[in-house]
């Protein structure tokens, strides 16, 4: 079992690089050999999960938010778990990173089969995602289930509320025809 941090600047030791961070796992538990072998392995983690091995030199303070969560990704796929939990791991990146990310999962869960919990405040991620989802308050579970089921027909009070809560655009089928096309023109 792995788990991949909300905040991925405190998740990585900012005295290393991304490459020794990521060797570290593979030496801990003979995974390699020597160091050559465990910063090559690195390598293929960071070409797995989208970066490239040329970021092996890097320190975290040189990632993006979204680059580093995917150095928490490799990092945790890297023994092959059976299953990782993903603490919040979109929050805080801009909308189009979310989607690569989750995208990025979908594809680890699919090629590894490993099991993902994720834990998200945001339910359009976890529309997106999950395959069951347990909706909890104070702790406590108060609906579980399919998701497409609980997204359809929420049972529980609080699952409504949640949903009812999603911020939906609120379209004007008019908009554009509002704008005078020609004097926006330059």
């Amino acid at each position: 079992m792995q788990i991949v941090f909300q905040d991925s600047q405190s998740a990585l030791n900012p005295r290393l690089t991304i490459g020794s961070a990521l060797a570290e796992p593979f030496l801990s538990y003979g995974r390699a050999s020597d160091s050559r072998e465990a910063l090559r392995l690195a390598g293929g983690l960071l070409e797995r999960v989208g970066l490239g091995a040329g970021m092996s030199g890097r320190y975290p303070h040189q990632l993006s938010g979204g680059q580093r969560q995917r150095v928490g990704i490799a990092r945790a796929i890297a023994l092959q778990p059976a299953l990782v939990v993903a603490d919040e791991i979109v929050s805080g990146l801009d909308v189009s990173v979310q989607a690569q990310v989750l995208d990025l999962l979908r594809t680890l869960r699919a090629e590894t089969g490993m099991a993902l919990v994720l834990i998200s405040h945001d339910l359009s991620v976890v529309r997106a995602l999950c395959e069951r989802v347990v909706i909890m308050q104070h702790g406590l579970v108060v609906e579980a289930g399919v998701s497409e089921t609980v997204f359809k027909d929420p049972q529980h009070p609080y699952t409504r509320k949640l949903l009812r809560a999603i911020p939906l655009p609120e379209v004007d089928n008019e908009w554009i025809d509002s704008v005078d096309i020609e004097e926006a023109t330059p």
